[in-house]
């Protein structure tokens, strides 16, 4: 399992939950969300950051809403049940898995590194249509109602 994070120019952290435990709060703000918010900052610390993420109870929690708030982070709500609208789900996992289809690897750190690898190497431009067809998506569910 891993969660990575994309901005329109490309990669920016892939964590791995080790040991495959289950995603808690705890793991997705300590150990994901604040490694991410660290390198935004690093990027360019007077832009501001808003946070697109799924519906998985770790992203919707409380804790997570309020640490998010005390970063001073935006969070770009999701629709439920609508996995055409993370670019992750459309984008990202389809390419990765495409890339890496056939291959066998020793161990789940492995197969981790190999994701990594296969996200680095995607140049920008694709992620710039990546977001570019994410908010055509984003346009057409409003413009459906």
């Amino acid at each position: 399992m891993v969660a990575t994070f994309v901005t329109k120019v490309g990669h920016i952290a892939t964590i791995s939950l080790n040991d495959q435990r289950t995603v808690t709060v705890d793991w997705y703000t300590t150990f994901c969300v604040s490694k991410v918010i660290t390198e935004l900052r690093k990027i360019n610390a007077e832009r501001r950051i808003i946070l697109h993420q799924d519906n998985a109870s770790s992203h919707t929690a409380k804790k997570t809403r309020q640490y998010l708030t005390e970063g001073n982070v935006e969070l770009l709500d999701h629709i439920p049940y609508s996995p055409d609208l993370s670019p992750n789900d459309f984008f990202t996992f389809p390419k990765i898995k495409n890339r890496l289809r056939g291959q066998r690897f020793q161990s789940p750190e492995e197969a981790v590194d190999a994701f990594k690898n296969a996200v680095l190497d995607l140049p920008a431009n694709e992620w710039n249509k990546c977001f570019e067809n994410w908010f055509e998506r984003m346009q057409m569910c409003i413009n459906l109602q």
